[in-house]
């Protein structure tokens, strides 16, 4: 075999071996697209089981059945010695993911809004309480710039994904005026990692900048950003007196410590 040929072999060698490898990658590419689609509708499925209000009676119920009376005296602290410095007397508040109406039966304002899909929700609301029962992604019965404060604690990790959570996010931006508030706490995925995936309904993975990049993106400015805050759970966790609730949110060197959960406050632009 001569030079030529010799060249000739080794180039079609090459060509095959790239074919090859293409044709592999190719292959690599089609089950990575399937295996991507199969991911997307298993986790559309959950987020759409968990718009089922029996489902989430049940999940609730089983979770903090329990602790009903013990978490409403938490939260009425928590209300007054912080959260109260956010909402003035005459403001219109709307809670997202009300949940059993720990925040907004507490919190003074002339107007009060509980948003949520869990159909046992009204019955732990005062009755100066107006309930809307529905998707948070869908186009709320509230008018536009009608709301002073938007609500919202360890609801937006339940959302299936961040269209969901873009959407909502959206729609309390067409309902707040003009530097109405938007307020949002949840787990920090940075301090609990592992704990985390502890809920079923757990989707959205969020921190306190990805929350803050979220609000910056869709119209608002960001005026308070904490990574750590509150602890993470009251599920499965000591109950603490009272004393020590209201001693914890007066010393904020204690949230570096123990706190998972961000806060993260923004103003409607």
């Amino acid at each position: 075999m001569n030079g030529r040929e010799r060249f000739l072999n080794g180039r079609r060698a090459i060509c095959l071996t790239m074919a090859e490898l293409i044709s592999h990658a190719m292959k690599s590419l089609g089950s990575m697209a399937l295996i991507q689609a199969v991911f997307r509708h298993s986790v559309m499925a959950m987020g759409e089981s968990f718009k089922d209000p029996k489902e989430l009676e049940n999940i609730y119920r089983k979770r903090f059945g329990a602790l009903v009376e013990y978490r409403m005296d938490v939260w009425e602290v928590l209300v007054k010695k912080f959260f109260q410095q956010y909402v003035r007397p005459t403001d219109a508040v709307l809670d997202l993911g009300c949940g059993y109406g720990e925040f907004i039966n507490h919190i003074s304002c002339e107007r009060k809004i509980g948003l949520d899909l869990n159909p046992e929700s009204p019955k732990y609301l005062k009755s100066d309480v107006q309930f809307i029962a529905q998707d948070c992604s869908e186009p709320w019965g509230v008018p536009d710039s009608s709301l002073d404060v938007v609500f919202s604690s360890n609801f937006f990790e339940h959302l299936p994904d961040k269209l969901a959570l873009r959407k909502t996010i959206a729609e309390a931006h067409r309902c707040l005026k003009p530097g109405g508030k938007i307020i949002a706490m949840g787990p920090n995925i940075k301090c609990v990692p592992g704990s985390y995936w502890d809920f079923w309904d757990h989707f959205l993975c969020l921190t306190e900048r990805s929350m803050s990049e979220a609000l910056e993106n869709n119209g608002y400015r960001v005026v308070v950003e904490r990574a750590r805050f509150l602890p993470y759970s009251m599920v499965n966790g000591p109950r603490y007196p009272l004393a020590i609730i209201r001693a914890y949110l007066k010393l904020p060197i204690a949230w570096r410590i123990f706190g998972k959960q961000f806060l993260v406050i923004a103003e409607r632009i």
